[in-house]
């Protein structure tokens, strides 16, 4: 905190008494403070005055909010009025891996302690705001910004949400969870209409939104840019008064995305409270000072004036943002913050390497023997490219990263490592795409060259984070991995059988080779720690554990959004129906029998797993009961590692539409070689209720159920029918 900026706080403590109190003395202080402001000095608290911060009133010590991107890490400094680096030198930060590394654990502590390392470096930052994470669903493989988010299962993204919410704020830094809602898609998301029923928005897409309101106690929440039933979301009635500000009691601060807002009357009644970017070149030639434009300014002052909005309607607003500021910026209580120690590379890379999914292992081909003299060819450009740059505004300044080519030649120090770089992407550029200057028939040689050479060969593609990629502002434009990956693949499969590859990517992605090949690794966008966790995954000092938290289909037509045409993806430009409803991700392929190339919830393991004695407390319930279900997991294997045991449940021969199954608790199992661990884990039967259309509210159907246990989504290994009363 700069010495102007501390003598602000130390005023406001002075005028207005403020120290650590409950919430009724919090409402008490708000009060204080709203009688001493203008209508002026309200409505300017609503608005931006930088790229990434609010003003506060002077006048009264309340000092300035400032916010950063993003969900990974701390974004490197933005000018004050344009999208160019400031050029600073010490806002280099530890880079965490993407939340869809962070879902794959399924592991909420990880998540607990990512959230309190991430809060942690925005707190050193002097940032109020930390604008993630992401809880978007999963809907389709194309989305370029699904890295950002975590997976397309609303249980999954509920629990892992919790906890780093929680994380973050504990060091008086507010989450802001995003984007509100239906955002499924960076093609035409700023103006597309979703049209979707209830109860897939509250079974679906809203849920993961509630458990950070209900649950986690979030302080903030940004608006989407997408419209919904022809309103767009970030002034919204039935989202944001109605659902988010009523039914769940949302007491913090909606925020704008960058230029989400459209319209100030709406923007006034219908839930927004801080609006940001909405002409994202700051000052501009043609307006003295464009932020006094914004519609939440000098046109809503205006509005107040005339009396066409109750003032009431402004100071719900403001009393919003001091409430924020007295868990943040206003409490003297606030802890200090770290950025770039050694705690937080541990958090990063063990949340990477738990994240780490490997998907096939034929003949034991993982993991690597470190102590043996061999010659590896490590191919392809994502072992050597950084990928904390790019994808939006999601992008890192690290002040570190090791890339995989360098994990590896640490890890395997007796071997000779080749590398090759195979094809390449180009540089990155957000909002277009820069071709490469390198000639890719000369690439394909020379990696062909090396992988004969080789005793084994290890690829390293998949996506990267430019344009049309796994990239903020538009969508993939195809399935298959590009720069003629596929064919490269082939030819080093045709030069050295003994092969396996890791992917790089925030997505699924089409697999000609998948039969050819010898191992596969899912690998994520892992940051400033991505090819230690890496190495420490391919040479055996961590045995995988990581599960996927999306479907793999064979084939896009085989994924739910794309299988009913453009009309569902990406709609006409205009509209988009979502004509799958409830039956996202593995959901339709159980009820449609699509098999998948990897199923939600799937991944291997250098050791084995037992799961017995799988039982319900009982076989009958009623509506107030909470469903026990207890089962022993044993490592059965030669080697120390996790095991996620996942419950799903089932609806027997329902009146109503209904996936075959649905995720309804898993719990993560780290056992040695030999232990075994009793398990317990509960279901409120409440937790089986559906969103009934005909009442607009949850109903629960009496009858019978199917409890499934296992692995994935698809290896159930046991079922049991019980009934509700």
């Amino acid at each position: 905190m700069n010495r102007f900026s501390l003598s602000l706080v130390i005023l406001i403590v002075a005028v207005f008494g403020i120290k650590a109190q409950g919430k009724q003395d919090i409402e008490k202080r708000i009060d204080e403070i709203l009688a001493r402001l203008t209508l002026e000095e309200k409505v300017a608290m609503c608005h931006a005055q930088s790229k990434f911060s609010s003003p506060g009133v002077p006048r009264l010590g309340i000092p300035e909010i400032w916010m950063s991107d993003g969900p990974h890490g701390v974004r490197g400094e933005i000018n004050w009025d344009n999208w160019g680096y400031a050029g600073w030198t010490n806002d280099s930060i530890t880079a965490f891996p993407a939340l869809t590394c962070l879902a794959a654990t399924f592991n909420p502590d990880l998540s607990y302690q990512y959230g309190v390392a991430v809060g942690e470096e925005a707190r050193y930052r002097k940032k109020d705001i930390l604008l993630g994470p992401g809880v978007n669903i999963y809907r389709t493989p194309l989305n370029g910004r699904n890295f950002e988010y975590m997976g397309e299962d609303p249980k999954l993204a509920s629990v892992m949400v919790v906890p780093y919410v929680k994380g973050v704020q504990s060091n008086g830094v507010a989450a802001c969870v995003k984007h509100y809602v239906l955002n499924n898609q960076e093609h035409w998301r700023g103006h597309i209409n979703v049209e979707v029923s209830d109860r897939a928005l509250h079974e679906i897409y809203l849920p993961a939104f509630k458990a950070a309101v209900q649950q986690a106690g979030v302080w903030s929440i940004m608006g989407a840019y997408n419209q919904f039933r022809g309103q767009h979301t970030t002034h919204n009635k039935m989202l944001m008064n109605d659902i988010l500000k009523g039914d769940w009691g949302f007491d913090g601060v909606v925020v704008s995305d960058w230029g989400s807002a459209h319209d100030t009357k709406e923007a006034a009644l219908y839930g927004l409270d801080i609006e940001m970017g909405s002409w994202t070149n700051g000052l501009t030639s043609s307006i003295d000072l464009a932020y006094d434009n914004y519609y939440l300014a000098k046109p809503f002052l205006k509005l107040l004036k005339e009396g066409e909005i109750e003032e009431a309607v402004l100071n719900d607003k403001v009393r919003r943002i001091l409430r924020l500021m007295l868990r943040t910026n206003m409490d003297p209580a606030r802890k200090f913050g770290c950025a770039n120690n050694e705690a937080h590379s541990a958090v990063a890379r063990k949340v990477a390497a738990d994240g780490i999914v490997l998907l096939k292992n034929e003949n034991q081909f993982f993991p690597l023997n470190a102590d043996k003299k061999m010659t590896i060819a490590v191919i392809g450009e994502n072992a050597t490219r950084s990928l904390t740059v790019g994808g939006g505004s999601s992008e890192l300044k690290a002040k570190y990263e090791i890339s995989p080519l360098d994990g590896i030649k640490s890890r395997f120090s007796n071997a000779t490592v080749l590398y090759s770089m195979g094809y390449a992407s180009g540089p990155s550029a957000y909002g277009r795409v820069i071709p490469s200057s390198l000639d890719a028939d000369s690439l394909v040689n020379a990696a062909v060259k090396v992988a004969s050479e080789a005793d084994l060969v290890l690829y390293v593609g998949g996506l990267n984070k430019n344009h049309h990629q796994d990239c903020e502002g538009d969508d993939r434009k195809q399935f298959k991995l590009p720069f003629g990956q596929d064919e490269l693949i082939s030819k080093i499969l045709a030069a050295n059988t003994n092969t396996g590859i890791v992917l790089v990517s925030g997505n699924a992605v089409e697999m000609p080779w998948l039969s050819d090949i010898q191992g596969l690794i899912q690998c994520w966008y892992n940051g400033s720690e991505a090819g230690n966790a890496l190495a420490d995954i391919l040479s055996g000092d961590v045995t995988p554990s990581g599960k996927l938290p999306f479907s793999y289909p064979v084939k896009l037509k085989d994924n739910a959004a794309h299988y009913y045409g453009e009309s569902s993806y990406p709609g006409d430009s205009i509209n988009q129906y979502y004509k799958e409803d409830i039956l996202v991700g593995y959901r339709w392929h159980d009820t449609k029998k699509i098999k998948p190339a990897f199923a939600f919830g799937y991944g291997l393991s250098y050791t084995s797993f037992d799961i017995s004695n799988i039982k319900s407390d009982k076989k009958v319930y009623t509506s107030d009961d909470t469903i026990k279900i207890g089962c022993t997991v044993t490592n059965s294997g030669k080697t120390k590692g996790a095991e996620v045991v996942q419950i799903y449940i089932g609806k027997t021969k329902s009146k109503i539409k209904r996936a075959l199954k649905e995720l309804k608790g898993f719990k993560k199992i780290y056992l040695k070689a030999g232990e075994y661990e009793n398990v317990e884990m509960e279901i409120p039967v409440e937790a089986l209720k559906f969103y009934d259309e005909n009442i607009h509210d949850w109903n629960l159907e009496k009858g019978s159920y199917t409890i499934y246990v296992g692995n994935s989504s698809d290896n159930i290994i046991y079922k049991q029918k019980i009934n509700i009363n």
